[in-house]
This record gives C-alpha cells, sequence and structure tokens, in this order.
C-alpha cells in the first residue's frame, strides 16, 4: 500500500467503504452497520439463470477485516433456491515490513445446490468444471476489485482526512 497520512488501518475500520470498493453499489444494500446483502450478476449455468443473493457480515479486529455470508437464496428459482447454499469466509490483514504495509488475505467460496432431474444426467466432470469457473470468477472479479478499488479510495479517504479534522477542531 502506498503510505499516505493515515494508517490503513484506520482504513480497514470502515466497513461500509471496503464493501463498496470490494462489490458495485448497485449490487449492494446496506442491511445495518457491518450487514450487507449483496444480489450478484445473474450467471448462465447450462440453461439455468440464476441470481445468487447473499447477506454479508463484515467486521474488524485489531488489523484485520473479516467477511462472512450469514444467508443466501436464488432470485427467481424458487424450485431450487430452497437446494441452494453460498458460504463465503475471507479476512484481509494489513502487515507492516520492510517495504511498506502490504494487505494480505484470503476468500474461500463454496456452493452447494441440488440440481434439477434433466441436469443430472449431465457428466459430473462438466458440472464441476463449470460450476468451479463460475466460483473462480467471482473470487478474481472481488480480488481485482479490491486491488483496484481500494487502493484509490484509501487514497481519497486519507486525503480527505486532515480537512475533516481540522474542521472538527
Amino acid at each position: 500500500m502506498p503510505p499516505q497520512s493515515v494508517p490503513i488501518q484506520q482504513y480497514l475500520k470502515q466497513s461500509d467503504r471496503l464493501m463498496l470498493a470490494l462489490i458495485d453499489p448497485e449490487q449492494l444494500e446496506t442491511l445495518e452497520p457491518g450487514l450487507f446483502r449483496f444480489r450478484m450478476q445473474p450467471i448462465k449455468f447450462v440453461t439455468l439463470m440464476l441470481r445468487p443473493v447473499s447477506d454479508i457480515e463484515i467486521w474488524s479486529e485489531q488489523n484485520t477485516v473479516y467477511v462472512h455470508s450469514t444467508a443466501c437464496r436464488l432470485e427467481g428459482q424458487p424450485a431450487i433456491s430452497d437446494k441452494f447454499s453460498l458460504n463465503l469466509q475471507g479476512h484481509l490483514s494489513s502487515q507492516d515490513g520492510r517495504r511498506g504495509t502490504q494487505l494480505c488475505g484470503q476468500a474461500n467460496l463454496k456452493v452447494d445446490v441440488d440440481l434439477p432431474t434433466a441436469l443430472r444426467f449431465m457428466p459430473k466432470s462438466v458440472l464441476k468444471a463449470t460450476g468451479n469457473g463460475i466460483l473462480n470468477g467471482i473470487l478474481a472479479t472481488m480480488k481485482q476489485r479490491l486491488m483496484r478499488r481500494l487502493v484509490a479510495d484509501y487514497r481519497d479517504w486519507a486525503a480527505k482526512q486532515p480537512a475533516l479534522s481540522a474542521k472538527v477542531s
């Protein structure tokens, strides 16, 4: 992370800002502080159009931010939604080192779904490869947004902090 006037650890405590850095604001709804509803882009899976919706909790402890899905469903697919689960677990930590502050993290995403009878006849290898491709695409998008948007948003936020402090005094 590029050095700023305010340490990244202070920025990481801003859960609303972090979620907006990770997820397109049009896909995000704030349910309460630290709890958000994320409506993913529709996913085409063989003959189905799926739109996963997940409630995501975010909180920070010391220099680590944690992200955890708390509920999920599929919009527009009530027959499958009851047999659908999405589990997101992740963390992002700041670590000071010789080369400055670095962000390190990991995210794990797991989806379970009982497919309609017609799709159960497809080879498991095809279903698994398709499902893994979708999950990897979601995680890659989150990583790209994090790397691109978080740095820019942190810079903007840090630049405004001294001005905010001066106005309060």
